[in-house]
């Protein structure tokens, strides 16, 4: 097993974003962009032979950050003198064996398979660096990697120190690099603050390595695995590809997407096979969804479960909490929270389901509503299995209503009702003969009064 101490880049402070938060805390799919490197790596570690070790390079003051890397080691840039200084602050938590894979944290669309090939070209090149390349749509804002008459990399400059006629060279500078953990502190020492940013560069190192007669070479991968947020703008370009990758994930996993570019994912959505997914359905964070589900149109769901065979939608919320049985209904605008549905259940017009558990097979009428919330505390209702709760119903928390029981239509239910019970609240119906059209005449003859 190969030791590969993977270096992560993220003390930048993101100024062109204009938040308060850590660049790399911004999210992608829900998941901040920092996590998407740290994960991505941790599936490396699970898929190859290789032992991941993560430390991530981070600004002061930031602990929302750090929470976030956890528990892989963190070292702190307390001055931000260029990329250079970044990766000689991680130099302490870095083993002397096995190779340094340098890697930035505004890049969460990089790939576990771009990352194994970057291992894998590293080794069987026998190289004491390897730089990763790419060739952008436009060549604006990377280096350039140059190289020698040979064809071999000679050193990459960055853009702001490039000649005029360098500019024009297609190949840059992704920023991912894999070098022999023996020799970077060498190359590291080397580094000096001379270029226009007054910065150590990293980049430096390949001219370093050439100059000392190291072997130095360069594997081309995806411009897509390469893109960095810088600003907002930047931020939706990725949530674009990203969505564009879990859409094509899902039907590549049996999921039909009757609209695809309407559904938006997040980074741990989880389909089913035969899963039907409707246009314009959201899924938030923590969402599982079995076999043979269908997720009708305008559907947002968010920390829920639903099981197998269960039908969702049109216009259906999923709070977090919500666990839906296998074949049960949630229609339209009925919003779930915190609440279990057996199987079976149904709720399927203009209801609000909170801190309940409703039995199997139970059947809730439009206009239901949990009552949970005294104004200090949440209270659990609990509707048991084939119960009948008629439409226009509130049901005051703490309460339950037991199996097979019969609540009539517009009732209000602050009292347990019993096993197989039929519980009805509601006022006796008052009738007087004729009063409607003795009503109207009166505001008629008022009205024709106010005129004259």
């Amino acid at each position: 097993m190969s030791l590969v101490t993977a270096v992560i880049l993220a003390a930048g402070l993101g100024t062109r974003m204009k938040s308060s938060m850590p660049k790399v805390m911004h999210p992608i799919a829900h998941r901040p962009m920092i996590r998407h490197i740290i994960e991505m790596l941790e599936a490396v570690g699970e898929q190859t032979d290789h032992a991941i070790k993560i430390v991530t390079v981070i600004g002061p003051d930031m602990p929302s950050l750090e929470a976030a890397v956890a528990p892989h080691a963190t070292v702190i840039q307390h001055e931000r003198r260029g990329t250079g200084h970044a990766v000689q602050m991680a130099l302490p938590k870095m083993p002397a064996e096995g190779v340094v894979l340098i890697l930035v944290g505004d890049a969460p669309l990089l790939r576990a398979e771009t990352v194994q090939a970057l291992l894998e070209a590293h080794h069987t090149s026998k190289s004491a660096v390897l730089v990763g390349s790419f060739r952008p749509p436009l060549a604006t804002g990377f280096g350039r990697i140059i190289h020698g008459a040979d064809g071999t990399v000679r050193r990459i400059i960055e853009e702001k120190d490039l000649a005029p006629e360098q500019k024009a060279i297609p190949l840059c500078n992704s920023g991912f690099f894999v070098v022999a953990a023996e020799t970077l502190p060498k190359l590291l020492a080397h580094l000096t603050p001379s270029n226009a940013q007054g910065e150590f560069y990293l980049t430096d190192i390949v001219e370093h390595a050439v100059s000392a007669g190291l072997s130095v070479r360069e594997l081309e991968i995806p411009a897509e695995d390469v893109l960095a947020v810088n600003s907002r703008a930047e931020q939706a370009i990725v949530e674009r590809i990203a969505q564009d990758r879990y859409r094509a994930a899902a039907m590549a996993n049996g999921a039909t997407l009757l609209d695809p570019q309407t559904v938006y994912f997040a980074a741990d959505t989880k389909l089913g096979r035969d899963v039907i997914v409707g246009q314009n359905v959201v899924f938030g964070p923590a969402v599982t969804v079995g076999d043979n589900v269908t997720i009708h149109a305008f559907s947002h769901l968010e920390g829920a479960s639903v099981a197998a065979g269960a039908i969702i939608g049109p216009y259906a919320r999923l709070r977090p909490g919500a666990a839906i049985g296998e074949g049960a209904h949630i229609g339209n605008f009925v919003e779930v929270k915190n609440s279990t549905l057996g199987a079976g259940a149904k709720a399927n017009h203009l209801t609000y389901l909170g801190d309940a558990d409703i039995g199997a097979g139970s059947n809730i009428g439009a206009g239901t509503i949990t009552c949970n919330y005294d104004g200090i505390n949440k209270h659990r209702t609990i509707v048991g299995a084939g119960a009948f709760i008629g439409s226009n119903t509130a049901l005051v928390a703490p309460v339950t209503v037991g199996d097979g029981a019969l609540v009539g239509a517009g009732s209000t239910i602050t009292k347990d009702v019993p096993a197989d019970a039929i519980a009805v609240v509601r006022g006796p119906l008052t009738q007087k003969e004729g009063a409607a059209a003795r009503f109207r005449d009166s505001r008629r003859a008022m009205k024709a009064k106010k005129k004259d």
